[in-house]
């Protein structure tokens, strides 16, 4: 054999060999979200909530104390699974809703398809909320082996309906018989996954739970475990909480069970802020679920397990939603794409470094609604908002959360200002220092105008990629009476 055949040969075989090495160190990679989970709705910040899984975990591997997502669900999912902020794909406006004929646009890669080029078992469990309105749209055509959960923002954690319709679903086949309180059917999946697993194979298991999204709904013996709480929908909250947190110990034990929990990274963040109509709690944060304030999307979040060189500790870094893709994807011993506008914190988080990153963008949303029509951006320790920053804009503390009735939820300098809405107008600009004023009580725009003009031009600059919302009417079309009274794609 020549030479140059013989190199050929031990190159290929070395190739092989590190691509097995790599194969075989990559860790399980399980990701819990939390929907609608309130800055003060755990026990790591806060005492008075039963959450002894979840705390477990947080403290033996690292707090993110600086761990940002959107103000709202749709928009940090598909940030979670592309890496990319929702304005620069039309996705920033609001949610889908159930009628709506678009979905997370079907040309960018999502994170279970990575991690399959990685040679990964994918699994989902849960809330998909990105869209459904076409079988391309939804969780087993963009990456994902198998999917137990529903496509749309909410439902009845019993019987599976939202608007008099089921939406509950193993692949594509519809389940019509589960009843169970959904977290416990999620434990159970996860278990049935985890036992099954073929442990040669490294596995992502993507768990955005249903929990605490409204309704309102939870067996009695978690809500028995409140009884100082004296409104009962805040003590129903908080029992989901700690059924949620349950499900999180049973779902570890499992891994423990299966011989994967020490080779197993864990993330948990929640999608947005709290939201005080619905009982979530942020204090002492600003605002709430659909603001840019701090309450709206400082998340709860932990990272626990494989590959951490650091642990016990809490992380200051600035971490974003879009970073959690390419951070997995190089944790899981992979190349992130480039283009996006994540950034890979592996190495930082695991070792306690510096972050890399230094600013980002809260949000932008051209469209003005009671909900949303505001923009907003970090740099360093700075934050500029503009527009309307959202309903439930004060700080709320948890006696104080008893529903829409009880709390104005207005903005008042909006109120008076009687502008339509214009990125650079309506109540003005409001600049903090998140540094030494991470609740956001004193405005400094008129203080700093130098800093608000700067910070203006930086904000420019990113709203120059500004994909238009896409949030078009509903269209009769998906009705589920058309397909049996079953949620259902196929028509758009």
């Amino acid at each position: 054999m020549e030479l140059a055949q013989v190199i050929s040969c031990l190159w290929i075989c070395l190739c092989c060999c590190n691509f097995h090495a790599v194969i075989g160190d990559q860790p399980n990679i399980v990701f819990i979200v939390a929907d609608d989970f309130g800055w003060n709705d755990v026990g790591f910040h806060n005492p008075g909530m039963l959450t002894p899984n979840i705390d477990k975990l947080a403290y033996g591997g690292v707090i993110l104390n600086h761990s940002y997502v959107e103000p709202l669900c749709t928009p940090s999912r598909h940030a979670f699974m592309t890496g990319i902020y929702p304005y620069k794909s039309g996705m920033q406006h609001m949610v889908i809703l159930p009628e709506q004929p678009y979905c997370s646009p079907l040309n960018l890669t999502f994170l279970p398809q990575k991690l399959k080029q990685l040679g990964y078992a994918t699994h989902m469990i849960g809330k998909w909320h990105l869209g459904m309105c076409k079988w391309e749209c939804t969780p087993t055509y963009r990456g994902f082996d198998t999917f137990l959960g529903y496509y749309q923002g909410q439902e009845d954690y019993y019987n599976k309906t939202v608007l008099g319709a089921l939406d509950f679903r193993d692949g594509k086949e519809v389940v019509r018989d589960d009843t169970t309180y959904s977290p416990i059917t999620y434990a159970t999946r996860a278990d049935l996954l985890i036992s099954k697993h073929n442990k040669s194979q490294p596995m992502f298991l993507y768990l955005p739970f249903q929990s605490v999204h409204e309704p309102i709904q939870v067996p009695e013996k978690y809500e028995d475990l409140y009884p100082n709480i004296k409104t009962e929908g805040r003590r129903k909250y908080s029992g989901m909480v700690t059924a949620m947190d349950e499900a999180i110990g049973n779902i570890t034990d499992s891994l423990k069970r299966n011989g994967m929990f020490d080779n197993t990274i864990i993330i948990f963040t929640a999608d947005n802020g709290g939201w005080p109509t619905f009982y979530g709690n942020n204090y002492p944060l600003r605002g709430g679920k659909t603001t840019v304030y701090e309450g709206g999307t400082r998340a709860s979040a932990f990272i626990y397990g494989a590959g951490l060189k650091k642990t016990g500790y809490t992380y200051d870094g600035l971490v974003h939603a879009v970073d959690w893709n390419p951070t997995l994807v190089a944790a899981a011993g992979g190349q992130p794409d480039d283009g996006i506008d994540g950034i890979n914190l592996w190495e930082e988080i695991r070792s306690g470094a510096e972050s890399k990153r230094t600013e980002f963008v809260y949000h932008i949303d051209e469209l003005l609604t009671i909900f949303e029509g505001h923009e907003a951006i970090r740099v360093g320790d700075y934050k500029l908002i503009q527009g309307y920053p959202g309903p439930y804009p004060g700080w709320y503390k948890p006696d104080e959360v008893t529903g829409d009735q009880n709390i104005d939820y207005r903005h008042e300098d909006y109120l008076r200002s009687n502008q339509k809405y214009n990125s650079s107008i309506d109540i003005g600009a409001e600049l903090f220092n998140v540094k030494d004023d991470p609740y956001e009580r004193n405005n400094l725009a008129r203080e700093q105008p130098a800093l608000v003009t700067k910070m203006q031009r930086i904000l420019d600059e990113y709203r120059k990629h500004l994909v238009p919302a896409m949030h078009p009417p509903n269209d009769k079309k998906g009705n589920p009476a058309n397909f049996g009274g079953v949620w259902t794609p196929g028509w758009c």
